[in-house]
């Protein structure tokens, strides 16, 4: 391998001096003593002289022969040193003074520090929405980027301060604060979403001992900045630095309100979505279907499955009122409001809560129908429903039903003889007419019967073998047969089952399903009534 050629070097085409360098310039012979210097450079090397060996700066005298460019300070500055050749074989330095670039630099990559650390600390902070673990991040970061421990403290609830500590060991914990916030000072104002006070208008001595960490020593610094939130403080953050010496600068705190402006922000975001969701979480349980189960010596089981556009509610439900003072047999609903989502939903629930109150009326289903025709025309609403009513009591061994569908499907009954008969009951839509019509069926169940309500979600769920078939009435009715002798809850289960298979992944309404069930007699070959065997009729 050959050796890279040798740097050319360039002829001095004059003289050094202070009358043509513009800046120091020192011309140092090949044996390391000094040429040539002038008056600026004189100035700046005081010890150098003509004739005499360089010894100060050691950086530049050790760079003697040296053909690169070389730097280092001089006192309280820093300079480069660049060679250019000059008569003979001695070298002329030209000195520029870096002091000032290189503090630019530095403030530039601090700069760029500071940016990154915000941009970081953006992300970190929106990357949830629970507020537990947002608060958490926020204290985490302070006591990673900003201090040495870190404290993020909520707007007081009940008397009681509630704060997430960073410790100087990086250990996050959670603890409840007795104390009232006047202990530390500008902790009432930051709560309150006010300006800080400087930090160093702050004795950090007079920290209460709940603000200190364990072990963490004497604080030397003290910050306290606001948590802005979207119209309300949403905390204030606390920071804490040991030794005198690591005070924080003005530099410091506007870092430090930068960070809070995003952790408040974030927090305040996370807050208002914990709000949303435990209110819509209450309007949920309200208008999910509820639980069925056994009543006044009748087995009722329900099933819903809201549409693949929405995730838990739609227009489809259903409803057992065990009987009352003023009604004396229990009164199941199923119904269906047109359309799906929220807006169905909503009316859902209006619909539910209007049947609440005709409950005394249970007795004369068309009179309900009616009422509640009326109630949903002189809403605001343009939706119409479907439902079916069905008054059920036990008589004796058998139970008797007076069944109404208002625009429904009619029920189904499975009979233990492995028919399934359709009921004869028919009605108008609910919410269209200004008058209603409806005819009402009466159906006795034996022991082991079923009586099957269902929403359209069913007998018009698509799929099968060719992905847009309709599941249709007589599908149903099979698998309604196949169900004959079942609990009323495995009836719910195998019409569900046997619907979703035929939807597969397709697109499909709420589908909302309601089996009411004879109970069999008492079990003769067993002393707990629930396993296999022969039953009395």
């Amino acid at each position: 391998m050959t050796s890279p050629p040798a740097r050319s070097r360039t002829v001095a085409t004059g003289t050094v001096s202070a009358a043509t360098a513009p800046c120091p310039v020192v011309v140092i012979g090949a044996d390391g003593h000094v040429v040539e210097l002038n008056a600026a450079a004189a100035g700046l090397l005081p010890a150098a002289r003509s004739g005499r060996r360089l010894l100060f700066p050691d950086w530049l005298a050790a760079a003697s022969g040296d053909t690169r460019a070389v730097s280092g300070p001089v006192g309280d500055r820093f300079f480069s040193a660049h060679p250019s050749a000059a008569a003979g074989d001695s070298t002329a330095w030209w000195l520029v003074d870096e002091t000032e670039c290189r503090s630019l630099l530095r403030e530039l990559e601090a700069e760029r520090g500071r940016t990154r650390f915000l941009n970081d600390a953006s992300t970190a902070l929106l990357s949830s929405l629970n507020l537990d673990r947002c608060t958490e991040v926020t204290a985490r970061l302070a006591t990673q980027h900003l201090a040495d421990a870190a404290l993020v403290i909520s707007p007081a609830a009940n008397g009681r301060l509630p704060v997430v500590l960073c410790d100087h060991r990086g250990e996050v914990s959670r603890r409840t604060v007795t104390d009232s916030p006047r202990t530390v000072p500008g902790l009432t104002e930051a709560l309150r979403g006010f300006p800080p006070v400087p930090a160093q208008w702050i004795d950090p001595a007079t920290a209460p001992g709940w603000l200190v960490p364990e072990d963490f020593g004497e604080v030397g610094s003290l910050a306290v900045t606001p948590l802005p939130g979207h119209g309300v403080s949403a905390g204030a953050l606390v920071l804490l630095r040991r030794g005198r010496e690591a005070a924080f600068t003005d530099g410091d705190e506007i870092l430090a309100r930068l960070f809070a402006a995003r952790a408040g922000a974030a927090m305040s975001a996370a807050r208002l979505y914990a709000e949303q969701n435990r209110i819509s979480e209450t309007l949920m349980r309200e208008l999910l279907p509820p639980t069925l189960q056994h009543v006044e010596g009748v087995d009722f089981a329900g099933g819903y499955r809201p549409s693949k556009d929405t995730e838990r509610v739609g227009g489809d439900f259903y409803d057992v009122h065990p009987p009352g003072e003023d009604f004396p047999e229990t009164l199941a609903v199923l119904g269906d409001v047109a359309g799906k989502g929220l807006e169905a939903a909503v009316l859902t629930g209006k619909i539910r809560n209007t049947l609440q109150a005709l409950l005394p009326l249970a007795g004369d289903h068309t009179r309900m129908l009616r009422l509640l025709n009326n109630a949903m025309r002189t809403s605001h609403h343009t939706r119409f429903a479907t439902l079916v009513l069905a008054s059920v009591r036990r008589e004796e061994s058998d139970v008797a039903l007076r069944l109404t569908a208002a625009g429904h499907p009619p029920p189904l009954v499975l009979r233990r003889d492995g028919t399934v008969e359709e009921v004869d009951t028919r009605g108008s839509l609910i919410g269209v007419l200004p008058t209603i019509a409806a005819r009402t069926a009466h159906v006795r169940l034996a022991p082991g019967e079923t009586c099957l309500l269902f929403t359209d979600g069913v007998t018009e769920a698509r799929g099968g073998p060719l992905g847009d078939t309709l599941f249709g009435e007589q599908r149903l009715m099979r698998a309604a047969a196949e169900c004959v002798g079942m609990p009323a809850e495995a009836v719910v289960e195998r019409i569900q089952m046997v619907t979703a298979q035929w939807l597969g992944d397709g697109r499909h309404d709420d589908i909302a399903v309601m089996a009411i069930t004879a109970p069999r007699g008492s079990h003769l070959s067993a002393v707990d009534g629930t396993t296999r065997g022969r039953y009395t009729a």
